[in-house]
């Protein structure tokens, strides 16, 4: 299995950012770490491992990616407003460096990418997938925290409203709307440690404006934890991709 590794200085989180890629060929799909991980969990938790069948068939391209969570929603030392200004500067990262590099390493294709991720993870595939429908076709979260209103303890701006989709997606109206229609949403939940309300609210959020979304829900054995994940996400990307 091909296998690089890419970082760089970002100057919209204002430090180095790194993404490790996995394949030669196949759907760009990026995979968001859970909140207290970085681009090289997904290979020190055997996520690549699972995912080879797909890698190796050509039908997947995985490029794992960094995150902010450590500096933004899962440490209780940041005030919230730094928490949202944090997760904002996050999607310019994401749309002005991020995505243009995937595009690049993928030969300047048009093809649209899946996001995925666990956890927080999932939360971040979720947003990068409602805030640029035109890029994405596909997203599958797995035990997916959604919701970030409790660590915000009261304090509501446009940069949260903006990066929250269970807010901004029901006010979602015109061509966006129509853009994210054509994106299919999946979500795994587990059954031990779990808090299935987080995905409730995201499928309805959706759901409410007339976009497509799946609840997978396993039973008991599942859980908030890598075995379930690295069960369910080849499981669904081999039915999706």
């Amino acid at each position: 299995m091909e296998r690089a590794i890419k970082t760089w200085w970002s100057p919209a989180v204002g430090r180095e950012m790194g993404v490790a890629r996995y394949g030669h060929y196949g759907k760009p799909v990026i995979y968001f770490p859970t909140g207290g991980g970085d681009y090289l969990d997904c290979e020190r938790f055997l996520m690549v491992r699972a995912l080879q069948p797909l890698i190796d068939a050509g039908r997947i391209k995985l490029f794992a990616v960094d995150s902010v969570c450590r500096q933004s929603w899962t440490n209780p030392e940041i005030p919230p407003p730094q928490k949202s200004a944090a997760q904002a500067r996050y999607g310019r990262y994401l749309e002005d460096e991020l995505f243009p590099y995937i595009r690049h390493a993928c030969g300047d294709t048009d093809q649209p990418m899946a996001a995925v991720g666990a956890s927080i993870g999932a939360y971040n595939a979720l947003n990068a997938a409602c805030r640029n429908p035109e890029r994405f076709d596909l997203m599958v979260g797995l035990s997916g925290t959604y919701l970030h209103d409790h660590r915000m303890g009261g304090h509501f701006d446009d940069d949260y409203y903006y990066n929250a989709p269970t807010h901004f997606v029901p006010n979602l109206r015109g061509p966006r709307l129509d853009q994210l229609r054509k994106v299919r949403f999946v979500f795994g939940l587990g059954h031990d440690h779990e808090h299935p309300p987080y995905t409730w609210a995201a499928a309805h959020a959706l759901g409410r404006v007339g976009v497509w979304n799946w609840v997978e829900q396993w039973g008991p054995g599942s859980g908030h934890d890598w075995p379930t994940w690295r069960s369910m996400l080849p499981r669904v990307l081999g039915r999706m991709v």
